[in-house]
C-alpha cells in the first residue's frame, strides 16, 4: 500500500495530521464503484459507519491489529474516496502519523473485508452478472459489511424481531458505549485478552477466571454511570463532554460521539442486564454477550470460521459452518442465513415478515411462514448459487422507488424506512409517498 503524505500531515496541529495510502482495486478496478458497493446494504446506515452523500465517501473508525491474533488493538478514524478514473481506492487515515507495516496490512484487510475486495468475491460478481443481467446494467453484486465477522455476527442479532429504526438505535447505543469503555480503560484496563484458540484446561480455567475478575471491575465500574446510563466524566479524569461538542473542547475520538463498535473483549465482562438497559437490547443482550465471552474464552474462533470458507462457498462449507453457528446461542435460522450472506454464501435468502411482504408486493404471491421456502425457490432457484444476491437487488430497487436513492438519503431519514413506510398509499407509487414523508418536493 502506498503511502502518500496529507498536505497537512506532521503539522502538530490538533485534528489536523493526516497521512493518506493508496490501496489498488487490482482486478475490480474496471468495474468497482465505491458508492455501490457501500450503499447496497443496511449495514451501511448502521452506527459507526458513516457515509457522505456530497464528497461520496465513507469514514469509520478501524482498529489497528498488531497481529491476526492480537486482541490489544487502537482506533483510527479512515476516510475512503475513489478518485474519479484510478485504479485505487484512497484511504485518509487521520490524527495520524505514518503506521507501522503491520497496521497498514490491517487497515488493509478491514477496507477489502467491507467492500468484498477479494479475487474470489469479484469473481462472485461477475458470475452473478452473467446469470443476472439486470445486476450487470445496474452494477449492482457486492454486499457491504462489517470489517470483522464479530461486528457481522452482533449486527445480524439487531436487525431480528424489530424495526429498523431500533436496530439503528441499538447500533448506535453499542459504540456510545465503547466510547465510555474506552474512557475508562485508558486510566484502568481491565479487558483480558482472547486466549489462543488451543490451549490447555488450565489456561482454559485462568481465562474463565479473568472474565470473572472482569465482571467484578465492570461493576465496580459500572457505578460510575449515572441513571441514563451516561459516564460521569470525572471519574475518567478527562475534560471533554461525551455528548456535546464544539470547537473550544477537546476534539473527541473518532470526531463524534460515538466510539468504535465495541471489541468482544470490551463486552465479555459486562453485566447482560447493565448491556440491555445501557443500549436497550432486550433479551438480545445475553445472546451477544455470550457471543462475546464466547471468543474471548477460546470457544469460537472466528478467525478459523473465516478461514473455513476456504474462499469457496461450496455447499459441503455452508453446512459445516451452519453447523457450528447453530451451537451458538442465539443463532437461528434467519439469523445464521444472514451471517452466511456476510461470509460469502448467496444460495440462501433469509426470510422473515420482510421476506414476506416483498414476495407479496412485487411478485403477488401470498406467501406464508410455511410455504415461503417453496415460494423463494419457485421464484430465484434458477439464479442458483445466486438466489439471495437476486432477491437483495430486487428488495435494494424497491427501497429505491420508494424512497429515492439511498446512497443520497440524509442520515435522519435512514430510521424511516419500514414496514409501514413500504405500503402504497392511496395506491400511488413510491415518488407521491416520499413526497408525503418530505423527502422530495412537489414540481
Amino acid at each position: 500500500m502506498e503511502t502518500l503524505k496529507s498536505p497537512n500531515s506532521g503539522t502538530g496541529v490538533a485534528g489536523d495530521r493526516n497521512v493518506e495510502y493508496k490501496l489498488p482495486l487490482g482486478v475490480a478496478s474496471p468495474t468497482f464503484n465505491l458508492e455501490k458497493a457501500v450503499c447496497s446494504h443496511g449495514f451501511f446506515m448502521t452506527a459507526p459507519n458513516q457515509w457522505d452523500p456530497l464528497s461520496k465517501t465513507f469514514q469509520r473508525p478501524l482498529r489497528l491489529f498488531d497481529d491476526v491474533v492480537s486482541s490489544s488493538s487502537s482506533s483510527v478514524t479512515v476516510q475512503i474516496s475513489q478518485p474519479p478514473h484510478a485504479s485505487h481506492l484512497l484511504l485518509r487515515v487521520r490524527d495520524s502519523v505514518d503506521l507501522s507495516p503491520a497496521h497498514q496490512q490491517s487497515l488493509m484487510e478491514q477496507v477489502r473485508r467491507m467492500l468484498r475486495l477479494s479475487e474470489a468475491e469479484e469473481k462472485n460478481v461477475r458470475e452473478f452478472q452473467e446469470v443476472y443481467s439486470e445486476a450487470k446494467t445496474s452494477g449492482f453484486g457486492r454486499i457491504f459489511r462489517s470489517p470483522t465477522l464479530f461486528e457481522d455476527m452482533v449486527k445480524c442479532i439487531l436487525v431480528c424481531n424489530c424495526q429498523w429504526s431500533r436496530t439503528l438505535s441499538m447500533a448506535r447505543a453499542l459504540c456510545e458505549l465503547q466510547l465510555e469503555l474506552h474512557c475508562h480503560t485508558s486510566v484502568t484496563k481491565f479487558a483480558p485478552k482472547t486466549p489462543a484458540g488451543k490451549e490447555s484446561v488450565k489456561r482454559k480455567i485462568k481465562s474463565q477466571e479473568k472474565s470473572r475478575n472482569v465482571k467484578k471491575s465492570c461493576k465496580d465500574f459500572q457505578s460510575t454511570f449515572g441513571a441514563d446510563g451516561t459516564l460521569k466524566v470525572d471519574t475518567c479524569d478527562i475534560s471533554i463532554d461525551i455528548h456535546e461538542s464544539n470547537s473550544e473542547k477537546t476534539e473527541l475520538p473518532f470526531h463524534n460521539t460515538m466510539g468504535n463498535f465495541p471489541s468482544p473483549e470490551e463486552l465479555a465482562g459486562l453485566d447482560a442486564n447493565y448491556l440491555g438497559k445501557r443500549c436497550n437490547l432486550g433479551y438480545r443482550a445475553s445472546r451477544i454477550l455470550d457471543l462475546a465471552q464466547s471468543v474471548v474464552e477460546g470457544r469460537i474462533n472466528l478467525k478459523k470460521l473465516e478461514e473455513d470458507c476456504g474462499g469457496e462457498a461450496s455447499l459441503s462449507n455452508y453446512m459445516k459452518i451452519n453447523k457450528q453457528l447453530g451451537e451458538i446461542n442465539g443463532f437461528g435460522t434467519f439469523t445464521r442465513a444472514n451471517v452466511l450472506m456476510c461470509l460469502g454464501f448467496y444460495h440462501v435468502v433469509p426470510s422473515d415478515s420482510e421476506t414476506l411482504r416483498h414476495l407479496n408486493q412485487v411478485h403477488g404471491k401470498k406467501s406464508t411462514i410455511k410455504k415461503i421456502h417453496q415460494d423463494i425457490e419457485m421464484i430465484y432457484g434458477k439464479y442458483a448459487p445466486y438466489q439471495f444476491l437476486v432477491y437483495w437487488s430486487e428488495i435494494w430497487s424497491f427501497y429505491e422507488e420508494r424512497f429515492g436513492k439511498l446512497s443520497e438519503l440524509p442520515i435522519a431519514h435512514y430510521k424511516l424506512i419500514t414496514a409501514a413506510n413500504m405500503r402504497p398509499k392511496n395506491g400511488v407509487g413510491g415518488q407521491k409517498e416520499a413526497m408525503s414523508l418530505g423527502w422530495i418536493e412537489a414540481d
